[in-house]
Formats: C-alpha cells, structure tokens, sequence
C-alpha cells in the first residue's frame, strides 16, 4: 500500500530581503524614482505591479510588491468574516489601498491625496522593512529615528534578546 505524505507550509517564505535607506524627492505631480539599489535588490518583482497604503503603526506609506501582498491577502482570506473585529479589521487594513504600476520612466505615482495626507514637501525617505519599502515624510522620518524617548538597545533586547543563538 502506497502512503502519501502531506506537507503543508506553516511559515511564508520571504522573497525580498530589502536593504537600505535613501533620501529621495518626489515631484508635484507624485511620481516617486526608486533609487537604482533599491531596483537592483526588487529583481524581477520591480516589473510587477505594486500595492500602495497606510502603514498600521507609523505615519508613512508602504510600497508591497504585488507578490508579497499575495501573502499577506492570504493571511486575511483566513479571517473568519462573520466575526465582527476581523471584519473591522480587514476593512481597516485595506482602506486607501492601491495598486500602483510604474511608468514607462520607470517611476510609481504615488496617489494625490496619500501624497498630501502624508508628506509636506517634497523631500522623502524611503527605508526598507524586509520585504516592503516604507515611504516617510523626511521630517517625520528623523524625528521617529532619533525620538529620545525610545531606547533603542532596551528595544532590541527585549526583541531580540530571547531569540535562539543563531541571530547576531
């Protein structure tokens, strides 16, 4: 008798491990040019669509490649929708979500009224967290980096301190 094994996935698997932060501008008409190293770590993702929204935590934009949001829409496909807070929640998570495409210059059209809510000039920051591109205000970047109120090595202990000893 031939037995069949099941292997199901618990863990995502990260396709993008972006790296860096750069200063960039982004012009009247909100179209925003990735830096080169930035294209060069995306690959092949930098010529699929991408999803535009809200950051949950802090006051910045996120850039998901259309890829990695599949992941997460996963995620919350397994919702259970007759629930009233994962409702509310979904509902919440995608509110102002976009899909956005570059253009034929290679730039993303960040939408008006994200670009106003979001940023007061035109001088941005783009910061990586993984596998998305986090687009912050310059101003509000620097005061979130440098808020005296946050220890940062408390931070990382208490994050990372319990973890096994093959993280450095």
């Amino acid at each position: 008798m031939v037995k069949f094994q099941y292997i199901s996935i618990k863990q995502k698997i990260i396709l993008i491990n972006l790296i860096g932060t750069y200063e960039c501008k982004i012009d009247v008409k909100g179209r925003l040019m990735l830096p080169v190293n930035l294209k060069k770590q995306l690959g092949k993702h930098f010529n699929e669509s991408f999803i535009v929204k809200r950051s949950v935590f802090q006051n910045c934009l996120e850039i998901h490649p259309f890829s990695e949001w599949k992941f997460t829409m996963e995620k919350l496909n397994k919702l259970n929708r007759f629930v009233k807070k994962n409702n509310d929640f979904i509902r919440r998570y995608n509110a102002g979500v976009r899909i956005i495409e570059l253009d034929n210059s290679g730039r993303l059209l960040i939408p008006k009224d994200l670009s106003k809510l979001y940023f007061s000039n035109n001088d941005i920051v783009l910061t990586s967290a993984i596998n998305i591109i986090e687009i912050w205000d310059k101003s509000s970047y620097e005061k979130v980096i440098n808020d005296p109120n946050l220890d940062f090595a408390d931070l990382s202990e208490s994050v990372m301190g319990n973890q096994s000893s093959d993280v450095s």
